[in-house]
C-alpha cells in the first residue's frame, strides 16, 4: 500500500540521498551501487526515527543508461530499502512514451517508487506545452499507476505553468528547485497546502530553508550521510547556526561540485570516496561521460577529504 500523501509530505522533509552509481569497466556495478544503499540505511543520522529517502535521479547518471538499466536500479534499490525508506524515481521525460512506459514498469515491481522525480526536459518547448503535457501525463499514469510527481524546477520562464500544475493536479506533490534562492518565495506563495516545496542544489541550504523550502536533496550523502542529516535535523527545529556551520565544513566540496555549471557534480564525490579510503562504500571508476576529475581538481579535494572523515 502506498503512504498515505500526508505521511509522505512530511517524509520528504528531510534529506533526499542520491547516490552515484558506480561503474566498473563500462558496466554498472549493482553490487557496489547495493553496498552504498546499505551505507545509507544503516547510517542513518535523521533525529525522531524518520526514514531515509533515496532517490536514483541525476546524480545517478540516469541519463546515460537504458531503460532497462534504470529499472534494474530502481529494483535492486527498493530491495534493499525495503518499507524502511522512502524510494524516489528520476525519470528523463524524453520522449514523453517512453517515460510513461518506465514509470509502468516500476510500479509494477514488488517495491514500486514511493514517488516519480520528473527531470528537466531537453529540447524545444515552451510554458503551455509544459503545462498542457504534464497535466495529462499526470492524468494519464497517477490514475493508472497511482503514481505521484515531484517537478524539478530547472527553468525560470516555467514558473507559472509549475506553480499552475501543483495547483490543478492531484498527482504533482512538490517541487525541487534547481535554480536558484529567488524563486523559493513564488513557489511557496503560489503552490500554497498543493505540495512541497524541496531545495534542489545539494547541502548549501540554509538561506533557502530560512525561506520557507522543505528538505533539501544532497548528492554527498552516500559518503558524508552525517553531515546532510545534521543539516537536516537543524533546520526542522530551527537552529539555522548549526545548519550553516555544517554547509560550511562541507562547502569546499560542494563548490567543486557544482563550479562551471555543475561540471563535476558527479566526478567530484566519486574522487573523494575514492580519498577517503572507506571500505563501506563503493567509488567504481567513472561513470559515462563523467571521467575521473583532472590532476589539479584531485589536488583540492585531497585538502578537503581529511576534514570531512568526521561526518561519514
Amino acid at each position: 500500500m502506498p503512504l498515505a500523501l500526508p505521511q509522505l509530505l512530511d517524509a520528504l522533509n528531510s534529506v533526499t540521498a542520491i547516490p552515484i552509481i558506480p561503474f566498473k569497466e563500462n558496466k554498472i556495478d549493482y553490487v557496489g551501487h547495493a553496498k552504498n544503499i546499505d551505507y545509507l540505511m544503516t547510517n542513518n543520522y535523521l533525529d525522531d526515527g524518520r526514514k531515509r529517502v533515496i532517490a536514483i535521479a541525476g546524480t545517478s547518471l540516469i541519463h546515460h543508461i537504458a531503460e532497462t538499466q534504470q529499472l534494474r536500479l530502481v529494483e535492486k534499490t527498493g530491495q534493499r530499502m525495503g518499507d524502511d525508506g522512502i524510494l524516489i524515481s528520476g525519470i528523463v521525460p524524453n520522449p514523453i512514451r517512453q517515460a510513461g512506459q518506465l514509470i509502468e514498469a516500476q510500479s509494477e515491481l514488488n517495491r514500486p517508487p514511493d514517488a516519480f522525480l520528473l527531470m528537466p526536459l531537453t529540447g524545444i518547448s515552451n510554458p503551455g506545452g509544459i503545462y498542457e503535457e504534464y497535466m495529462k501525463f499526470a492524468d494519464n499514469h497517477g490514475s493508472r499507476c497511482d503514481a505521484r510527481f515531484i517537478y524539478y524546477f530547472r527553468q525560470k520562464r516555467d514558473l507559472k505553468a509549475v506553480i499552475r500544475l501543483l495547483n490543478d493536479s492531484p498527482h504533482f506533490i512538490g517541487v525541487k528547485i534547481g535554480t536558484d534562492e529567488e524563486d523559493v518565495q513564488p513557489l511557496i506563495e503560489g503552490i500554497g497546502d498543493n505540495g512541497i516545496v524541496m531545495w534542489g542544489i545539494g547541502d548549501r541550504c540554509t538561506r533557502p530553508a530560512q525561506l520557507g523550502t522543505k528538505g533539501h536533496t544532497s548528492g554527498i550523502a552516500v559518503t558524508y550521510a552525517r553531515a546532510s542529516d545534521e543539516i537536516n535535523n537543524a533546520q526542522r527545529r530551527g537552529d539555522y547556526e548549526t545548519s550553516a556551520r555544517i554547509e560550511a565544513d562541507i562547502a569546499p566540496l560542494e563548490e567543486i561540485r557544482f563550479m562551471n555549471e555543475r561540471v563535476y557534480n558527479y566526478s567530484a564525490v566519486v574522487e573523494a570516496m575514492i580519498l577517503s579510503g572507506f571500505d563501506d562504500i563503493e567509488a567504481g571508476i567513472g561513470g559515462p561521460f563523467n571521467p575521473r576529475v583532472p590532476s589539479e581538481i584531485q589536488k583540492q579535494l585531497r585538502r578537503i577529504v581529511p576534514d570531512l572523515k568526521r561526518y561519514h
